[in-house]
């Protein structure tokens, strides 16, 4: 290990020092640093991290970005680059980039073999789009927040097909802040709702109800299909860390067992969250510009 990664590891520990996270059964590693305000993550396969920056948000043509992380160098690269507000980002099955630009209202999509900033839009006109996530069909879902903390009929969650996109379903709407969505292999839907302090779900036949109650601002979400685990965040003290008395959590739930999990405690301010193939877990702490990982001892 490198005498950089260990001054990482180092400073990552000491900042979070005390945290009741590391009773858990996990191993925390900072695998970049250095990062300016990141964001919304995503992860493909074991090895790459897609991340995006946003130290303007709001201001276009500037550097806020979307990155690719190679997890075994540590090497990074911009995807693109000069966007108003890079929010949330996924990625289908043939690794093509989705992710939402909040201020500007609009999805682009992009290969990440194509020239940088070469990204398209796949949908214009929403209304300050947050969320994102796709299926294996194809269909690509997404939350539209302009009024957050206001519920009724404004905010909303949406999907679009990838093949059509000039048809979009009203999934829901009416939710106070549905900040992030996940979604399921089989068409389950899992969002957070910032204010509420609810995980909202829906089923492959259409109904929607609370699936976790009680949260403190979920913010970030994250399905690992394969071991029938959601991962969401919570950020009531964003900008805190645990040693400075902030209150921000990642968690787990098993889906089968229905059983709630800490994974970590402490972070100042974990934003979004990804599981890899491998069943490790990502997620950007936006204030202190680092992506952190936890591995399953």
């Amino acid at each position: 290990m490198s005498l950089v990664r260990l001054r990482h590891l180092a400073s990552f520990a000491a900042l979070f020092a005390g945290s009741a996270a590391f009773a858990q059964p996990y191993t925390f590693t900072v695998v970049a640093s250095g990062l300016n305000q990141p964001t919304g993550i995503a992860a493909r396969g074991g090895s790459t991290i897609y991340f995006t920056e946003i130290p303007t948000p709001g201001v276009g043509g500037g550097l806020n970005a979307v990155k690719e992380l190679k997890l075994g160098n540590g090497s990074i690269r911009t995807i693109h680059q000069g966007e108003p507000e890079p929010r949330n980002i996924t990625l289908d099955r043939d690794g093509v980039l989705y992710w939402t630009c909040k201020s500007a209202g609009v999805i682009l999509e992009q290969s990440p073999h194509a020239p940088a900033s070469s990204a398209v839009p796949l949908l214009t006109g929403l209304a300050k789009p947050s969320g994102i996530a796709i299926d294996k069909r194809g269909r690509v879902y997404f939350t539209q927040v302009p009024v957050p903390g206001v519920a009724g009929g404004a905010n909303s969650v949406s999907a679009v097909n990838t093949s059509n996109h000039t048809v979009v379903t009203l999934i829901h709407s009416g939710e106070p802040e549905p900040v992030d969505i996940a979604a399921s292999d089989d068409g389950e839907l899992y969002w957070t709702c910032r204010t509420a302090g609810v995980i909202l779900t829906r089923d492959e036949h259409g109904q929607i109800k609370p699936l976790l109650t009680g949260l403190n601002q979920p913010v970030g979400i994250a399905l690992d299909d394969n071991r029938n685990l959601l991962f969401w965040t919570e950020v009531p003290t964003p900008g805190v860390p645990g040693t400075a008395g902030g209150q921000n959590k990642i968690w787990s739930y098993d889906l089968k067992r229905k059983i709630k999990t800490l994974v970590h405690a402490g972070d100042p301010e974990p934003t979004d969250i990804t599981v890899a193939s491998n069943g490790r877990i990502y997620w950007t702490c936006t204030s202190a510009g680092v992506i952190v990982e936890a591995r399953k001892n």
